[in-house]
C-alpha cells in the first residue's frame, strides 16, 4: 500500500509513496507521534534527478527487512530540498558542522523536538568499506538515544546553540576599498585548475559566479590572465562531457578533473547560470564558441525545460530505467546505425567515441581534440567540419530521443526562474533575439499570475498550486530578472513589481541587529534556527544576490536606502569575502557594483527609430557589468515620474539622445553612437 507520500504535489515525494518505509511528510504530525511514542526522527532530504537519492532508496528504502527496522525505531519524515530549501539548508549545515562534509541524499537523526544529534549521507545496505550499513547505523542511533539520553540531548542543545551563532558571526563592518577586489583575484588563482580550467579538483563544479567576477576584474583592472582563465575554462567545459553535445545545456557536475565524466542530472540553475555566463564571455571577448554555446543552451532550455505556461521546470533526472546517464552514452555502432559508415569515422573521431568507451563500456560524447586538428585530420575546411558536425548532431538527437527519457521534475522555483529570467533577458538584447526576450517576459508574467497573490511571493508552483512563501533568494532573484527585463523591454511594471518585491524583502527577512537577511520570512515556519546564507551553493547566495539587487534598483531609482543597506552587507562580509572567494562570488560581484561607480545611462527617444536602436546597441553589445540603464519615449512623461533617471531629459536637436551619469557627474548629452561609446570607453559593436 502507498504511505503518506502518496498524495504530496512533490515529484520526489512521491517516488518514495511505494516505499515500506512509513514516510511522513515534513509537518506536526510526524513530530506529535514522535513526542507521544518517544522516538527520535530520522529526517532523510533529497530531490528527484539526485542519482545516490535513487541508489539508496532501491537499496535501503525498498528493502521491506531494513524498511521494518527503520519503522520501528524511528519517525520517518521524507523532505524535498527544492520545496523546502529552508530546512536543507538548516541540517545540511548542522551535518557539516558534525562530519565536516555533506551531500544527497541527507540522512540525519532528530530530537522529537527537531534537533539534530547524528548524520550522515549516502549509506548502503551491508558494510562496504568504510561505509557502515544502514542497518547498522539505525540500530546504534536508536541505542543511543535509549540508553544515553542524556548525552544526546546535550550535543543536540550544543550544536544547535552552534547554528544560531553561525548566523550572527561576530564580524566588524569593514568599509569597502577597491583593493578588496585585487586582493580576492588574487585568492582565487591558487584554486585555478591550468591544465583544465575551473576551481579545484575531482569533483569539478561548474563556478559561474566566480568565472563572472573574474570577467569584471579584467573589464576593471585590464588584468588579460583573468579573461584567459574565463575562455579557457568556459572551452573546455563545452567540449568536455559535462556538456551536452547533442542536446545542448549542462550535466550538474564531473567526477573527473578534466570535465569529463558528469553527474548526469541536469538543473535550471546551472543551466540558466552557465548560458548567461557564457553571453557575458562573449560580450567581453567576441569568442564565437562562447555565443554558440549560449544559444545551444537556451535552445536546450526552451526545448526541454520549458512549459507551455511559460515558466520553466527544475530538473530532468541522471537515471532511466536503462542506468545512470544510458541516455546520453553511444558506441562506435550506435553512432554508425544513425550516421552511416562512412560518417561515423569523422562523427567518432570528433566525440571521441571508442570501442572501449570512457564510461561503463560506452562513450560519453565530447570533444578531445581542437576541431581545427580534426578538420585537418580529414582534409576538410572548418566550415566544411561545423557543417558535417550539426548535421549529425541533429541526426544523433532524433535517434536519442527514441530512448527512454529520463524523467523531467516539473516544479517551478521561482529563485531559479528568476535566474533564468535574467539570462534570457540579457542574451535577448546582446544577441539581438526577441524570440529570448520574449522568454523572459513570458516567464515572468507566469510567475506574477500564478506564484504573487498582491503581498506575498510563493516559492514552487507544482500541479496547478503555489505553496510556500517565498524564500529570501526567489525575492532577490526575481527583483535580478526583473531588472534585467526592465532594461530590455522598458516596461515600466517591472520595475515598480522589483520595487514592491523589494520593500517586502526588507520588511520581512531583514536581520535589525546584524543588518543583514535571513533566508526565511518573519512570519514563516519557526525552525529550531533561522537559517542565514552569505555563502554561495550551487546557485548565488541569498544575501550576495539581495546586496546585488538592492544596489542595481537603488542605482536605477536614485534611491540610497537600498544602496545603503547593500553596502552595509558588503561592509559586514567583506573581509570573509575577499578571503574565501571560491564561496562567496556573489558578494564579490556586489562589491564590485558598489566599488565600480556604475554608469547611469538615460536613452530618451522611440526605441523603434534605428538611430535609438543604434544608441541601445552600443549598451546591448558591449560588457559593461557595472551599469543601469532606461528609456523614455520621447512623449511618455509618466516614464519619467517613475523613474528620476528619465527626469527633464529630453531631445538634442529632435534626435534620439544618450545621458551617460557616474559618480553624482553628468557628462554632456550626445546623439551619435561614436559619442556614447567614448563616453562608456567601449567599442562600436561590429565595427
Amino acid at each position: 500500500m502507498p504511505n503518506r507520500l502518496a498524495h504530496e504535489k512533490s515529484l520526489y515525494l512521491r517516488q518514495h509513496a511505494d516505499n515500506p518505509v512509513d514516510w511522513y511528510p515534513w509537518g506536526e504530525e510526524a513530530f506529535r507521534v514522535a513526542r507521544e511514542q518517544d522516538k527520535p526522527i530520522l529526517l532523510s532530504i533529497g530531490y528527484s534527478s539526485c542519482h545516490w537519492c535513487h541508489v539508496m532508496e532501491h537499496e535501503c528504502f525498498e528493502n521491506p527487512e531494513i524498511a521494518q527496522l527503520q519503522n520501528e525505531l524511528f519517525v520517518n519524515i521524507k523532505v524535498d530540498r527544492e520545496e523546502r530549501p529552508d530546512l536543507d539548508e538548516l541540517y545540511m549545515n548542522a551535518l557539516q558542522a558534525m562530519t565536516g562534509s555533506g551531500g544527497w541524499p541527507l540522512n540525519i537523526f532528530l530530537t522529537p523536538d527537531g534537533k539534530p544529534f547524528y548524520g550522515g549521507t549516502y549509506f548502503p545496505p551491508e558494510d562496504r568499506g568504510q561505509l557502515p550499513a544502514w542497518p547498522r547505523v539505525l540500530v546504534a542511533v536508536a541505542q543511543a538515544y535509549r540508553q544515553r539520553r542524556e548525552e544526546v540531548e546535550r550535543a543536540a542543545d550544543d550544536l544547535v546553540a552552534y547554528l544560531q551563532q553561525q548566523t550572527r558571526p561576530p564580524l566588524s563592518p569593514t568599509a569597502l576599498r577597491e583593493q578588496f577586489l585585487d586582493e580576492a583575484a588574487r585568492n582565487l588563482v591558487p584554486h585555478y585548475d591550468r591544465e583544465h580550467g575551473g576551481f579545484g579538483t575531482a569533483p569539478k563544479f561548474p563556478s559561474p559566479m566566480q568565472l563572472e567576477f573574474l570577467l569584471r576584474t579584467y573589464r576593471r583592472a585590464g588584468a588579460p590572465r583573468a579573461l584567459e582563465m574565463v575562455l579557457q575554462t568556459l572551452t573546455a567545459m563545452a567540449r568536455g562531457g559535462i556538456h551536452d553535445q547533442i542536446g545542448g545545456g549542462f550535466h550538474r557536475y564531473a567526477v573527473d578533473d578534466a570535465w569529463l565524466v558528469p553527474h548526469f542530472e541536469k538543473m535550471l540553475y546551472d543551466n540558466a547560470l552557465l548560458a548567461r555566463i557564457y553571453t557575458l564571455a562573449y560580450l567581453a571577448s567576441g569568442a564565437a564558441i562562447c555565443r554558440q554555446v549560449a544559444e545551444e543552451t537556451f535552445a536546450y532550455l526552451l526545448r526541454e525545460m520549458h512549459g507551455s505556461h511559460g515558466g520553466f521546470f527544475s530538473a530532468q533526472d541522471a537515471d532511466t530505467g536503462e542506468g545512470e546517464g544510458a541516455f546520453y552514452l553511444w558506441t562506435p555502432e550506435e553512432i554508425e546505425a544513425v550516421v552511416g559508415p562512412e560518417e561515423a569515422t569523422l562523427v567518432c573521431r570528433y566525440f571521441g567515441v571508442t570501442p572501449q568507451g570512457n564510461f561503463e563500456g560506452r562513450s560519453i560524447l565530447h570533444v578531445p581534440d581542437d576541431p581545427a586538428l580534426v578538420a585537418t585530420e580529414f582534409g576538410l575546411s572548418p566550415d566544411e567540419l561545423a557543417h558535417r558536425i550539426a548535421r549529425a548532431r541533429a541526426l544523433l538527437y532524433e535517434a536519442r530521443s527514441q530512448r527512454p527519457w529520463p524523467a523531467r521534475d516539473e516544479k517551478v522555483i521561482v529563485s531559479w526562474n528568476g535566474l533564468a529570467i535574467r539570462a534570457f533577458a540579457e542574451a535577448g538584447t546582446a544577441f539581438d533575439r526577441p524570440d529570448l526576450l520574449a522568454t523572459a517576459e513570458r516567464a515572468a508574467q507566469f510567475i506574477q499570475e500564478n506564484l504573487w497573490d498582491g503581498r506575498t511571493l510563493f516559492h514552487v508552483w507544482e500541479d496547478g498550486e503555489a505553496r510556500f512563501s517565498g524564500f529570501l533568494d526567489d525575492y532577490a532573484n526575481l527583483v535580478n530578472g526583473l531588472l534585467s527585463l526592465y532594461e530590455a523591454t522598458f516596461d515600466p511594471r517591472w520595475v515598480d513589481w522589483a520595487r514592491l518585491l523589494t520593500d517586502l524583502m526588507l520588511e520581512r527577512f531583514l536581520d535589525p541587529e546584524a543588518g543583514d537577511f535571513f533566508d526565511t520570512p518573519a512570519d514563516g515556519e519557526k525552525l529550531i534556527v533561522r537559517p542565514k546564507t552569505f555563502v554561495d551553493q550551487s546557485t548565488p547566495s541569498g544575501n550576495g544576490s539581495a546586496a546585488e539587487a538592492l544596489l542595481r534598483l537603488g542605482t536605477l531609482l536614485g534611491e540610497r536606502r537600498y544602496t545603503d543597506r547593500a553596502v552595509a552587507i558588503l561592509e559586514r562580509y567583506a573581509p570573509i569575502a575577499v578571503e574565501h572567494p571560491i564561496a562567496c562570488g556573489q558578494l564579490l560581484l556586489a562589491m564590485d557594483f558598489a566599488l565600480g561607480n556604475p554608469h547611469e545611462i538615460a536613452i530618451i527617444g522611440d526605441p523603434t527609430l534605428p538611430e535609438t536602436r543604434a544608441l541601445l546597441r552600443v549598451v546591448y553589445g558591449n560588457y559593461i557589468p557595472n551599469r543601469v540603464l532606461a528609456l523614455r519615449h520621447p512623449e511618455d512623461e509618466e516614464a519619467a515620474r517613475s523613474i528620476p533617471l528619465l527626469a527633464d531629459r529630453t531631445l538634442v536637436d529632435q534626435r534620439p539622445t544618450a545621458y551617460v551619469c557616474r559618480q553624482f557627474v553628468c557628462q554632456r548629452p550626445v546623439t551619435t553612437p561614436r559619442e556614447l561609446a567614448d563616453q562608456l570607453g567601449v567599442r562600436i559593436p561590429d565595427e
